[in-house]
């Protein structure tokens, strides 16, 4: 059976369209905070970055 391997095309193809579609934000926060925020994160087993999705949607649909 023949093997499927990535390519480098298709990486950056999902680059380009990441690129297109999405945008990021940074910020700082005191680094307790994160600290705390990432175990928190890791022990009920949801990723860092849907809390903040979640909070974005909630906040934009609020204030719209």
């Amino acid at each position: 059976m023949e093997e499927k391997r990535k390519t480098v095309t298709s990486t950056e193809v999902k680059h380009r369209y990441n690129q297109k579609v999405y945008s990021q934000i940074s910020f700082s926060a005191p680094k307790e905070l994160v600290e705390k925020f990432r175990g928190i994160c890791r022990n009920i087993g949801i990723s860092q970055a849907s809390v903040f999705k979640k909070f974005i949607a909630d906040f934009v649909e609020k204030y719209r």
